[in-house]
C-alpha cells in the first residue's frame, strides 16, 4: 500500500500585497558582496586590463602589434590618454605591469584618471613591494555600482558570481583574447560565458581603457542575441 504524503502550505492573508522581486542594485544585510562604491557619473568610468606595461613577454604570448616593448608602453600610454580625460576613474582590473619600481610611479602620474586595481596574478608580489601606494584602492575583487548598474570585478572571468542569472554584470580580464590573438587554454572556454560578462583587458579592447556607456551596449547586444 502506498503511503500518504501530506504536506501543509501557509495559506495568505486576504488582502496581503504580493512579496516585491528581489532589488540587484540593492544592499541586503546579509550581502556577502556588499556594493562598497557607487558612482553617478557614468562618462567619467572606464576598465580596463592586462596592460603588463614593460613586459616584453606579453609581446610574443599575446601576439601584440608592436616591434619592442618601449613601442608597446608608448602605445598604451598614448591610448589611455585619448581616451579618459583627466577626471575620469579607471578600473584596472589586474596584471598592470611595471617591473622597475621607480617606473611605475612615473607611469600612475603620466596616466590620467583615478587609478583603482583589482589584483591579478602578475601583481601580488609587486604589491608586496611597496606598489599599492600608487592607487586610489587595491582590491582581490570589487563590487560597485554604475549609474545604478551593480558590476561585479575581478581579474578573471566567473563561472558563478552574485546575482549572474539577473542584471549584474561581470568584468574580468586575465584571459588576453582579442582579434590579435588566437592562442591560450583559457580561449576555449570563452563560449560558455554568461551574456553579462566581457573581458575589458587591453587585447580585445584596441589597446585602450573602455568606456562604461560602450560596455552596456555590447553586454547589451550579447543579451538580445541570446534571446533571439
Amino acid at each position: 500500500m502506498a503511503q500518504e504524503v501530506y504536506w501543509w502550505r501557509r495559506k495568505k492573508k486576504k488582502g496581503a500585497q504580493p512579496k516585491p522581486p528581489r532589488n540587484p542594485n540593492k544592499q541586503y544585510k546579509t550581502d556577502p558582496y556588499p556594493v562598497v562604491m557607487r558612482l553617478d557619473c557614468p562618462d567619467k568610468v572606464f576598465f580596463t586590463s592586462d596592460t603588463h606595461f614593460g613586459e616584453d613577454r606579453v609581446l610574443q604570448l599575446s601576439s601584440r602589434p608592436f616591434s619592442c616593448v618601449e613601442e608597446m608602453d608608448r602605445e598604451l600610454i598614448q591610448r589611455w590618454n585619448d581616451t579618459v580625460p583627466e577626471d575620469g576613474i579607471v578600473f584596472h582590473l589586474g596584471d598592470f605591469g611595471f617591473k622597475n619600481y621607480p617606473r611605475g610611479h612615473e607611469l600612475l602620474r603620466i596616466l590620467h584618471g583615478k587609478k583603482y586595481l583589482i589584483l591579478g596574478n602578475h601583481d601580488q608580489e609587486r604589491m608586496c613591494r611597496g606598489h599599492a601606494e600608487m592607487f586610489e584602492g587595491v582590491s582581490q575583487q570589487m563590487n560597485i555600482n554604475v549609474d545604478g548598474q551593480r558590476i561585479f570585478l575581478n581579474h578573471c572571468p566567473l563561472l558563478c558570481f552574485p546575482d549572474e542569472t539577473n542584471k549584474t554584470w561581470q568584468l574580468f580580464g586575465h584571459v588576453h583574447s582579442g582579434p590579435l590573438n588566437n592562442r591560450g587554454y583559457d580561449l576555449q572556454r570563452l563560449p560558455f560565458l554568461l551574456p553579462g560578462q566581457y573581458d575589458v583587458g587591453v587585447d580585445n579592447n584596441d589597446f585602450r581603457p573602455v568606456r562604461f556607456e560602450q560596455i552596456r551596449s555590447i553586454i547589451n547586444a550579447q543579451r538580445n542575441k541570446l534571446l533571439g
